[in-house]
């Protein structure tokens, strides 16, 4: 019996142990009726190294993880493998910048309505673990009307 208590101990004590990633300001750009992609936005703070290795979410039949930078004059956005997360440090996913891509929604993302995404956060030692985001939905603010071209 005692060894089924300290087991059970040990268990629970067990999920306070494991790395966390922190995410804040999670949104994600509202579209058009029609429109079949969408740029998600946040702020992420992890207590140890680690990298968001991938994401999923039901609005989308594909999501992945990008990047935005300018190319002689033109914006390229690229495909990335992975976003790296150094302890304490707040990694902004941001519109221009790293981004998580929704593409070939399911349907449209209406203004004030919550999206989920799920991020796979891989951890120094090669374990992963998901993180379940909401992404609020807002409307595009004044310079929104940016193309995503893929490359």
């Amino acid at each position: 019996m005692k060894a089924l208590l300290a087991l059970t101990t040990l268990l629970l004590a067990l999920p306070a142990l494991a790395d966390t990633v922190k995410v804040d300001n999670a949104w994600v750009r509202a579209t058009a009726p029609g429109q079949k992609v969408a740029g998600a936005f946040m702020d992420l703070t992890a207590d140890a190294d680690m990298a968001v290795v991938a994401a999923a979410s039901p609005a989308a039949k594909v999501v992945q993880l990008h990047t935005m930078s300018m190319d002689n004059g033109v914006m390229v956005m690229r495909e990335i493998k992975e976003v790296t997360l150094a302890k304490g440090k707040t990694v902004s996913l941001k519109p221009g910048g790293m981004h998580v891509m929704l593409i070939d929604l399911t349907g449209q993302i209406k203004a004030g309505s919550k999206t989920p995404v799920t991020l796979t956060v891989r951890g120094a030692d090669g374990k992963t673990q998901k993180v379940a985001v909401e992404l609020e939905a807002r409307e595009p603010g004044g310079g929104g009307g940016m193309q995503h071209h893929m490359h």
